[in-house]
């Protein structure tokens, strides 16, 4: 069965985006140090690898917020794969583009991109979409791309989660110039 794996890139302090993030300015004030590490996304180093992972998962799974800050995608995130789009609500007359969806029920939202990626896994992006993935149990593992910055504020990726504890298992950990790249398995309760 396909794996649900967040990607994630992430401050130190917790921030996947820097304040005011707006669709003019998506990774918010300062967000943009994030994603340093991309420009070895090609490389044959660690950064390539996981970037490499990425572009081979067959669906994904992103937040209403993330998928309009993104422009969209255009329609299409990585080879022309479904993205499933979680949202609370769907307007009228609000046609998503390309191989795209609206999905408002986190358990059939899952259940649609496991089914999409066959055997391969899917790829999560968004805060919210991946909190509400893991309060439903529905999130595999993370591949969280730490970068040594401290941001101090902005958009946290682990803000809402609620009392409830999570358990994680250090599964990976690649080190690359500008990152961290730490793969962790969700623990079951």
């Amino acid at each position: 069965m396909a794996k649900i794996r967040l990607y994630m890139t992430m401050s130190l302090d917790g921030f996947v985006a820097g304040p005011d993030d707006v669709r003019e300015m998506p990774l918010g004030r300062g967000g943009g140090r994030l994603f340093n590490w991309m420009d070895d996304r090609l490389s044959d180093g660690p950064s390539g690898q996981v970037y490499r992972e990425a572009l081979d998962t067959g669906a994904v799974i992103s937040g209403r917020r993330t998928f309009e800050l993104a422009g969209r995608w255009q329609g299409d995130h990585h080879d022309g794969v479904p993205v499933l789009v979680l949202t609370h609500a769907v307007d009228d007359g609000d046609e998503p583009p390309g191989v795209t969806r609206f999905v408002t029920d986190v358990k059939a939202c899952a259940d649609q991109a496991r089914e999409a990626a066959g055997d391969r896994d899917v790829m999560v992006h968004g805060a919210g979409a991946a909190q509400s993935l893991l309060r439903a149990g529905l999130l595999d593992e993370m591949e969280i791309h730490l970068v040594p910055v401290l941001l101090g504020e902005g958009r946290r990726l682990f803000d809402a989660l609620g009392p409830d504890r999570i358990e994680l298992e250090l599964t990976r950990t690649l080190q690359d110039r500008d990152v961290t790249h730490l793969r962790y398995r969700i623990a079951a309760p």
